[in-house]
């Protein structure tokens, strides 16, 4: 339990002292990091969960009833903010991971982009509709306001030039 010291730090920080409550805190510091690295990963999250702690105990210390559990209710309230932290994190997605995801997916078919990229326009689109948003020769016809004889060469023309250059081939 704490000191006569320590209660009385506490006391004078309920009364308004922003010494007493710093000097309670830089006490505790060592325990409510160990307590928050315990529960979170990054060291952002951390310090933000060290500093909302603190504003929120230094806004509340006068609500505290038992001196002697300072370091308690101190505690109480960095697991409650580390919890707020980690439940949003779950519930995000990393803006690095999403790049890597996006960078990987282009990487691994960058030579299928170059190759449909590097089509005439009138095949570049059927390609597009038909493979990429999966729609229906049909419903490509109308889209595009061509015979249905007409898409279907399109695409026959649009994947031989597609596989030879993949082979290695140049499109012409």
């Amino acid at each position: 339990m704490f000191g006569l010291n320590k209660l009385d730090l506490v006391d004078k920080a309920k009364r308004g002292s922003g010494k007493a409550f710093t000097e309670l805190i830089e006490e505790n510091l060592k325990s409510i990091y160990r307590v928050a690295k315990g529960i979170l990963n990054s060291e952002d999250d951390i310090e933000d969960a060290i500093q909302n702690t603190i504003l929120k105990a230094y806004s509340n210390i006068k609500r505290l009833k038992n001196d002697e559990l300072f370091k308690t209710w101190l505690i109480k309230i960095l697991i409650n903010e580390c919890n707020k932290i980690y439940n949003f994190n779950k519930k995000c997605i990393s803006l690095d991971k999403v790049i890597e995801e996006q960078y990987n997916d282009k990487y691994e078919n960058l030579d299928l982009k170059i190759a449909v990229d590097s089509l005439q326009e009138e095949l570049r689109l059927v390609i597009t509709l038909f493979y990429f948003e999966d729609l229906k020769i049909s419903e490509i016809s109308e889209i595009v306001g061509i015979p249905e004889g007409t898409v279907k060469s399109r695409l026959s023309r649009a994947k031989d030039k597609i596989t030879e250059s993949m082979n290695g081939k140049e499109i012409m």
